[in-house]
């Protein structure tokens, strides 16, 4: 790794192409951060719609990434590297769900592998990858240098949905992933966090969202009778950054509407 830039805090999200990963990025970027975002779609058709907004924010730049190759990942860090000279805080947000949703009767092992490579998989390498990073970083002495990582999984890391079990299954792993790292780099004065998003207000939930919204309003699934948005799950982040919470490393954070209470 080159000598860390001791100038401002640099942010990598990946998936920020859109939605949840899109909303945390804005929320870093009006922060202060220098915000590297990812996704699988090239450049520029990837940022021609959002370009404007993030440049009134702050500084950005944007790479294609495939999170689940490794050359990509590799890639992806030294982009980060060139762009920005230093890693702050490293947000793994990227993830996919299933093409189809089938009973669990009925799930196949290529639907299986690609959600766990995708989401679990990619999640532990990037966590690897990054805290190397980020080691390295502290070992020269940066001043304030205080990084940290923050994994985005779901309330489908505990709660059962029969009809896309490859999914929870996926999340729960990211569970593990996070308390994994947490353990290892808590000696090292890295705290490493995840954040449960519940119904999100997303691309993802569009075409399940009348039944969402039935579950919500009309059946009170959530304390909080509302729609999730990107927002929300971007304040926990932003939590996270804040230093704040610092002492309680591997701690979950809800952005669920209350949805972890678990009532009855």
């Amino acid at each position: 790794m080159k000598a860390l830039s001791g100038k401002g805090r640099a942010a990598l999200v990946t998936g920020a192409r859109r939605g949840i990963g899109l909303g945390i990025a804005k929320a870093l970027l009006a922060e202060g951060y220098a915000v590297l975002l990812c996704g699988v779609t090239e450049e520029p058709r990837a940022t021609a719609d959002i370009a404007p907004e993030l440049t009134r924010l702050g500084t950005w730049a944007y790479l294609r990434c495939d999170v689940s190759d490794a050359q990509d990942r590799e890639a992806l860090f030294a982009g980060m590297e060139e762009k920005f000279g230093r890693l702050d805080v490293l947000v793994n947000n990227a993830g996919v769900a299933p093409v189809q949703r089938l009973d669990v009767l009925e799930t196949t092992a290529e639907s299986f592998e690609r959600l766990l490579r995708v989401n679990t998989e990619s999640c532990f390498f990037m966590c690897q990858a990054g805290a190397k990073r980020m080691l390295a970083g502290k070992a020269q002495g940066i001043p304030d240098y205080r990084p940290r990582i923050i994994n985005i999984s779901s309330v489908s890391a505990y709660a059962s949905s029969p009809s896309r079990g490859e999914y929870c299954v996926s999340k729960a792993g990211i569970s593990m992933v996070t308390k994994l790292f947490a353990d290892r780099l808590a000696g090292e004065g890295i705290p490493v966090f995840e954040v449960r998003p519940g119904i999100i207000q997303t691309d993802m939930t569009a075409g399940v969202a009348d039944k969402y919204r039935r579950m919500i309003e009309q059946e009170g699934v959530t304390p909080i009778r509302r729609f999730g948005q990107p927002e929300d799950v971007a304040d926990q982040v932003l939590a996270a950054c804040s230093g704040l919470l610092d002492f309680g490393t591997g701690t979950v954070l809800n952005a669920d509407g209350g949805f972890h209470l678990r009532r009855l």
